[in-house]
């Protein structure tokens, strides 16, 4: 019953997108555009770690020359607080839960067997082939596209997403003199940088870093979020030699550079996390020389934005079955009213949220009340602050704030009012029924819209090939 629901309301809506998609891109392709696009990508960060959004003890002077050239955006979110299905809505400019990439991870390139322990194979989700990475319209209409290096998209990607992707690739390797859509990713600020890199010399301040309220201020937590601070400073140096690359070959004044996280930081309660710690992302644009910014900086963006929006300012017919909107270029569409997240399965472990921000507001479901948010992850237990955010929690020694995040059972509904309660720890679910009934009912409306593949067992959801 619940596969024919699958086909009724999923694949066959898709099939008519399709027909009038198909006669759309036949007759809508182009081959000359002005400007280049590259996209910088920092893995596992939240605004607040840079100078842009906070005070904070360090200086990352490559990322402040795009702040001064462009625009610091303050409300880009993700979808997803986790990394491949982030990524997934990036390159298709679709929710995951849309596509049935909301799981992390579902195509695993690494490791066939993926989570064996709770039956779940390396496969890729079963979505109409005619939803393709962006880049592929880029690339038809001429553009160089290459990407250094990392993908996971969670499903596998065509091989004609890229001219190149890999750790050489760069616009610089372009064979001609076609504009060049490129991406470089860092991943040293990744979540797994606070383990490995816990060694290594720490090149801030410990004592002038903010923590926030939600943790405890503890020797522990101080040195995570230095070892975090220590990466950026790292990273931010890479950053500049491709700034340098763009300025010495006489690109730069010609190039769209967005710079952006692919979600919120590595902590814990940050990545994974439902609240704005784990989907909102820095975001910056540095346009070309002479161009101008047309969106409000701090208008309601999301990821399943980016992809309509480069197809826009490259001057490409955005196909019609993207669901995010273009906020530049001759395509720009009405601002977001609401912005929607969800998280499901991580790793090993699943847990069914959903929620829904006004910008004011935002609204969190949660499905299985007898889990924590704080779920027991095994790949976040090597982070230290992990291990002694449990202990601590464990002896009782957390204040209320501070455990909020660790608490067995966690209510069924949780509304937070993001201009007094920024860090969403004041749950006002009993004290403002008018936006609750709304926010309510934009969530359902939303998952019956988007036909949220939430609601099916993964099992279900999995193409019989990849099954034994």
């Amino acid at each position: 019953m619940k596969l024919c629901y699958f086909l009724k309301h999923y694949l066959l809506p898709f099939t008519f997108v399709f027909i009038t998609y198909s006669c759309e891109y036949s007759k809508n392709k182009s081959s000359s555009f002005k400007y280049n696009i590259v996209w910088i990508v920092y893995e596992d960060q939240s605004p607040e770690f840079f100078p842009q959004y906070a005070n904070v003890p360090i200086k990352l002077p490559a990322i402040q020359s795009l702040a001064e050239d462009g625009v610091v955006f303050t409300n880009m979110h993700t979808p997803a607080p986790v990394c491949a299905p982030a990524r997934s809505a990036i390159i298709t400019g679709m929710y995951p839960t849309t596509l049935g990439t909301h799981n992390m991870r579902t195509y695993n390139a690494y490791k066939p067997e993926n989570e064996a322990s709770i039956g779940i194979p390396s496969y890729s989700p079963n979505f109409p082939n005619y939803i393709k990475p962006f880049t592929e319209y880029l690339r038809n209409a001429g553009y160089y596209c290459t990407n250094n290096a990392k993908e996971d998209y969670n499903f596998k990607i065509s091989t004609n997403a890229w001219d190149e992707s890999s750790q050489n690739a760069h616009w610089i390797n372009n064979p001609n003199e076609s504009p060049f859509f490129a991406v470089f990713n860092d991943h040293h600020m990744h979540e797994s940088g606070l383990w490995r890199q816990t060694n290594n010399e720490i090149l801030v301040d410990k004592s002038k870093i903010t923590i926030p309220p939600y943790f405890p201020d503890t020797d522990i937590v101080r040195h995570d979020f230095a070892v975090n601070f220590s990466n950026l400073i790292r990273a931010d140096k890479k950053t500049a030699k491709i700034i340098k690359q763009l300025k010495d070959s006489g690109q730069y004044d010609n190039t769209y550079i967005f710079f952006y996280s692919d979600h919120g930081g590595p902590f814990p309660r940050h990545k994974r996390a439902i609240y704005s710690s784990g989907t909102k992302v820095p975001f910056i644009i540095k346009p070309p020389k002479g161009v101008s910014i047309s969106a409000k900086p701090d208008q309601l963006l999301s990821f399943i934005d980016l992809a309509p929006t480069i197809l826009s300012i490259a001057g490409i017919k955005i196909p019609s079955y993207i669901q995010g909107k273009a906020f530049l270029g001759d395509q720009k569409a009405e601002e977001n009213q609401l912005l929607f997240f969800a998280t499901d399965r991580f790793d090993e472990v699943i847990d069914r949220l959903r929620a829904v921000s006004d910008g004011n507001y935002k609204y969190v479901r949660n499905y299985n009340i007898n889990k924590p948010h704080a779920l027991n992850n095994s790949y976040r237990m090597q982070i230290p602050m992990m291990k002694e955010l449990l202990e601590l929690y464990n002896d009782g020694e957390l204040n209320e704030t501070q455990s909020l995040w660790l608490k067995n059972p966690k209510p069924a509904e949780e509304l937070y009012d993001l201009n007094s309660d920024p860090h969403e720890i004041n749950n006002i679910i009993n004290y403002n029924s008018d936006i609750l009934v709304k926010l309510r009912k934009d969530l359902d409306n939303w998952v019956i819209e988007t036909n949220d593949l939430g609601e099916f067992p993964e099992i279900e959801l999995i193409p019989k090939k990849y099954l034994k």
